[in-house]
């Protein structure tokens, strides 16, 4: 009677509660005579009120802006992965989906779609919202700013920095001087219009040019970190001369700016010198993260949000006071790392999107609609081109740098990315740009964002410079070499205690290097060093354990596949070895817009995942990341399928032909170095009178009589399995089985799949 007892309880209470309402509402019924409430008689059917009713809610504001935001967050990722894809900064995909969703795609072609979906009654919401992600995103590149650096950095840095401002600047007052008559909008002062002009040849994107510099391997060189000073000065020099221009314009004239500047001025001293000492304070007390408590995190916001306040109402813009509280927050990595992860993923996943989609709808490529506004759009993105890249680059000559970092340097600091659109907004609204001269100038951003990487691979090229992954003393090491790709911690410990079995009694003949490598949207730039260390841990913790020497080695990178390819052949490893693995969003078309995966899934795995089962894909040999690494490396490597790998006491070998054999140089160093018990079974029987195979088996047969035995029974019993720590078979094999849907590959131990 007992199990039934919550049921009958439940639906008592639902029973009782249903009565009480029904009387209340019938007996409430009465209550109305005398009170002129009156029914409204509908002419419609009940199914045309439901559609009246659903037009209605569609049309509502809170759902045209959900509805806005889920598809400019779905193109933007899709655009932004395409763009990945090639080589580009993500950056410059979510920029092109603005523009595409704009009016000159989109509302172009579906003039209704358009209208629809960013109605200009609902283009005020979008703005403010976009707006708030700009303050956050401001926040983050604030403190991705080291202020140290420019403390310690060589003086040509700061010469270059200010250079590639000088320069594009006046170049940009002297083209203002040719188009203000055709260009600038009725009642804009000369100044004002010269003076956006010149803001916008000489900004820099700081955060863009600091993932490039992280992709390429160039932020532990001196070229990438005199590149990230110069970019540092140069923002911060740009985001003052920006605020000082914004006051200029809002004031009507110079000298009645200088209010406007001296609040200003007055304002930055007050968070150096008052604001910066109280929150690093607050810093040094709550250092540890677990320490770091929601009260703690609303002081650090409510700074960001009165310092925003603050900016915007002395006339120097809100982004200004935002890109200040970044500045000033503690300088502790462990503190900021918090706030750029509670920030960035909320800012750059949701929020910029939606200005690079209503910086899109301001973006009216239309408008150039003669050949003579196309030359004028060219002679800006020439201006701009010769301001940044050739300003910057002649400079960095000059201070004695060589021709190819000058060069370098010079398409590093021709990146304009976010950064020129936030400066072509704020100069749009405050009526300083024209529609005409803002499509040219986002187009400019685009072109001179884009030029970036293929610049400097052309760089590269002509130097005949190839940026090696690996140190020299890797590359050069005759010593039998292992390296090892991983993932995440667990895959570095199995993989490592593999390679510690090939080499364990190898003393100093032997090299294992750890490889890891992160796709660069995931790592923030300013936490590369701190990521580093966190992700090393496990591995060194383990290599203690073990007593084995390994070399680390960290990068991030936009082609994750091409860098383990390439690291591999330069290094002329003797063994490369990396795990396989799945995801439960392998394969589908969702998973690899929202960026989750590019590998594939069979529906099932999304249950075994769940159920611990370790079954094996069922629709392809290999995930695609493996099967590029497999098909265009030039040494031999394992992929480890791990199931709880620890060592290689027991090994079975499968062998099917003589194209296997080299499997059994491999089982034989197993041998040698961790005095493994190995297992060979000829499956097809076809190697019975192989002179080859048998010459081999007797080789070692007769220097480790105890270590070597051939499996009788071609059939493979699930207790032969079950006795084994490790299976090696080669990727042919494995491939075969695979085909043939053999079901004991579900029971396998530890499988190591080997490519010659």
């Amino acid at each position: 009677m007992k199990k039934y007892r919550n049921g009958f309880f439940y639906f008592g209470i639902i029973g009782v509660t249903t009565a009480i309402m029904y009387w209340t509402v019938q007996n409430g019924k009465a209550l109305e005579k005398g009170r002129n409430v009156v029914a409204v008689a509908s002419q419609n059917s009940q199914w045309q009120e439901f559609l009246i009713s659903l037009e209605h809610n569609l049309t509502h504001p809170l759902a045209i802006l959900l509805a806005q935001i889920v598809t400019i967050v779905f193109v933007a990722r899709l655009f932004g992965t395409l763009f990945k894809r090639i080589g580009q900064p993500t950056v410059i995909g979510e920029i092109l989906a603005g523009i595409v969703l704009g009016p000159s795609v989109i509302g172009s072609y579906f003039p209704e779609f358009s209208t629809a979906l960013f109605p200009l009654e609902s283009l005020g919401n979008l703005q403010f919202l976009s707006q708030i992600g700009l303050i956050l995103f401001m926040f983050v590149v604030g403190m991705e700013l080291d202020l140290k650096v420019l403390q310690n950095k060589a003086k040509e840095a700061v010469v270059i920095s200010h250079a590639s401002i000088v320069i594009p600047f006046t170049l940009g007052m002297f083209l203002a001087y040719f188009i203000y008559t055709d260009f600038a909008p009725e009642g804009t002062e000369f100044l004002s219009f010269a003076l956006f002009t010149g803001i916008a040849m000489s900004i820099t994107a700081f955060p863009v040019l600091a993932r490039i510099v992280q992709e390429r391997g160039l932020h532990k060189t001196k070229l990438g970190a005199m590149v990230i000073t110069c970019a540092a000065a140069d923002d911060i020099t740009a985001w003052c001369i920006l605020a000082a221009v914004i006051a200029i314009v809002k004031a009507g004239s110079f000298l009645s700016s200088l209010y406007i500047i001296a609040l200003a001025v007055i304002y930055v001293l007050l968070m150096l010198k008052v604001v910066k000492p109280f929150l690093k304070r607050i810093g040094e007390l709550y250092d540890n993260p677990d320490s770091i408590t929601k009260p703690v995190v609303a002081i650090f916001f409510l700074t960001l949000l009165i310092s925003s306040y603050a900016t915007e109402i002395i006339g120097i813009h809100a982004l200004f006071g935002a890109f200040m509280a970044g500045v000033i927050m503690p300088v502790s990595m462990h503190f900021r790392n918090v706030f750029i992860e509670k920030v960035e993923d909320v800012s750059q996943v949701m929020l910029l999107p939606l200005f690079f989609v209503f910086t899109g709808l301001r973006t009216q490529i239309g408008l150039l609609d003669d050949i003579y506004l196309w030359q004028v759009c060219g002679y800006i993105i020439l201006v701009a081109v010769i301001g940044k890249f050739v300003g910057s680059a002649l400079t960095a000559r000059y201070v004695g740098q060589t021709w190819k970092d000058s060069l370098t340097i010079g398409a590093l600091m021709n990146t304009r990315g976010l950064m020129e659109l936030v400066v072509l907004n704020i100069g749009y609204d405050l009526g300083v740009l024209r529609p005409e001269i803002f499509a040219m100038m986002v187009i400019m951003a685009l072109v001179t964002t884009f030029m970036t990487g293929p610049a400097l691979d052309i760089i590269n090229f002509v130097f005949k410079s190839k940026t090696e992954i690996l140190p020299k003393e890797i590359i050069q090491n005759n010593k039998f070499k292992i390296l090892f790709s991983f993932q995440n911690a667990e895959e570095s410990k199995s993989l490592l205690r593999l390679a510690n079995n090939f080499v364990k009694k190898m003393n100093n003949n032997s090299v294992v290097t750890a490889m890891h490598i992160l796709p660069s949207n995931e790592l923030n730039p300013y936490s590369v060093d701190q990521y580093e260390e966190e992700s090393f841990k496990p591995v060194l913790q383990a290599s203690e354990e073990l007593n084995q020497k390994v070399t680390t080695l960290f990068k991030s990178s936009i082609e994750v596949e091409n860098d383990v390819v390439e690291a591999s052949n330069q290094g002329d490893f003797d063994l490369v070895l990396m795990s396989l693995s799945q995801s439960i969003f392998d394969g589908t078309f969702l998973g690899r817009v929202l960026g989750f995966t590019t590998r594939i899934i069979s529906p099932e795995s999304l249950i075994n995942k769940f159920t611990g089962k370790e079954k094996l894909f069922d629709n392809a040999h290999f995930d695609e990341r493996t099967s590029m690494i497999l098909s265009k490396t030039e040494v031999p490597v394992g992929i480890l399928v791990d199931k709880n790998f620890q060592n290689a006491n027991r090994v079975f070998v499968l062998l099917l032909d003589e194209s296997d054999l080299f499997l059994l140089d491999y089982a034989k160093q197993l041998i040698e170095n961790s005095n493994a018990t190995v297992t060979i079974l000829d499956k097809a029987g076809h190697l019975k009178g192989s002179s080859v195979f048998n010459e081999q088996i007797d080789k070692i047969g007769k220097k480790y009589p105890k270590h070597v035995k051939l499996a009788v029974e071609r059939k493979i019993e699930k207790a032969l399995l079950d006795e084994q720590d490790l299976m090696i078979i080669s990727v042919e094999t494995w491939k075969l089985l695979l085909e043939k849907q053999s079901s004991w590959l579900n029971k396998t131990p530890s499988l190591l799949i080997m490519k010659p």
